[in-house]
């Protein structure tokens, strides 16, 4: 595991380096990968996932390998909803499927707060699945990064 020790873009945040933050985020994710999506988070960073709380990279590693367990095919796409600071706020939707086929969009909206290094030492997230028809997908492409000409929520009319 490689040391995390500054994770630019660094607050105070902009708009370009808020949207910067927000796509690194949503790639780290994409890639299904815990153990490289922990190191963007400070070693006891808190969260708030739904109902769950979670604190420290061991527990963020552990939730993310439950989580892509159960959520199969996972895409996700994040959006800057405002930034101020040392903080952004992004909703984001993303669309999987269970073990039994049953394909879900989960919409929701996140809080990061990050330190002076860029690592995100607080992230509280709301979230709802809402169980869709696979012909009602509309992210299409291969597992992994979203590709750079693929709509965002506000092109998708989400």
């Amino acid at each position: 595991m490689e040391n995390a020790m500054s994770r630019p873009p660094l607050p105070p945040f902009t708009a370009e380096t808020a949207a910067q933050k927000a796509r690194l985020a949503e790639d780290a994710w994409n890639s299904r990968d815990p153990e490289r999506v922990s190191l963007a988070y400070t070693e006891d960073s808190v969260w708030r996932n739904r109902v769950e709380f979670l604190s420290g990279r061991n527990e963020i590693v552990g939730f993310l390998t439950r989580k892509w367990a159960r959520e199969l095919d996972y895409r996700l796409i994040k959006e800057v909803w405002t930034w101020n600071g040392n903080r952004i706020a992004v909703r984001f939707a993303y669309e999987w499927h269970d073990d039994s086929g049953h394909w879900f969009r989960s919409y929701g909206n996140e809080n990061w707060e990050f330190d002076d290094a860029g690592l995100m030492r607080r992230r509280l997230a709301s979230i709802n699945d809402l169980p869709i028809a696979e012909s009602d997908r509309k992210y299409h492409w291969p597992l992994g990064r979203r590709p750079d000409d693929h709509p965002g929520l506000s092109e998708l009319g989400l």
